[in-house]
């Protein structure tokens, strides 16, 4: 019997896929806009070279999330939408036993994949409906919802809310 993950990651590379101008066996079309996030390591779906290079359009193809919370950096609570990393991983077929987060300026967090919930992280790329501008900790923020699980607001949580993100890795 074919393991119920594996369907979930082959649906969804079929639906990046098709979003991103039609691919075939993991491989995606190149994207049309800039480049927000480079996701490699062990992945099934790719479209340049052995990585896979995602923009607006195809983080906005894969399944959204939004929750509202506040965070130690933010005046009050705001709104995220964007991609749950457990969306991202069906998603692209990742597999492996680790995940590093490196932001733009190569700040570099790792966290074991089997820390990954439906709850969070969210690879936010839109705060309070507007995306969110370089200076501003955007294009993407690894957020967690922190108002809502008190098991998320601990130093290492907050140690893995990388923003400005735009590489993850996936590896044994």
């Amino acid at each position: 019997m074919f393991p119920v993950h594996s369907l979930r990651a082959l649906l969804a590379i079929g639906t990046l896929a098709l979003v991103a101008g039609g691919a075939v066996a993991g491989e995606v079309a190149p994207p049309s806009g800039p480049v927000l996030l480079t996701v490699s390591g062990d992945i099934a779906a790719t479209n340049d070279g052995d990585t896979l290079a995602l923009d607006l359009a195809a983080l906005e193809a894969l399944p959204q999330t939004e929750f509202t919370t506040s965070t130690i950096w933010t005046d009050g609570p705001s709104v995220y939408t964007g991609v749950l990393l457990a969306d991202l991983i069906d998603a692209t077929g990742a597999g492996g036993s680790t995940i590093t987060f490196t932001a733009l300026n190569d700040y570099q967090v790792t966290m074991p994949m089997d820390e990954v919930t439906r709850e969070g992280p969210l690879l936010a790329y839109l705060e309070n409906g507007a995306t969110m501008p370089v200076r501003l900790r955007g294009p993407i923020w690894v957020i967690y919802p922190f108002d809502d699980n008190a098991d998320f607001r601990t130093e290492q949580t907050y140690a893995r809310a990388v923003w400005q993100l735009d590489r993850i890795d996936f590896a044994d």
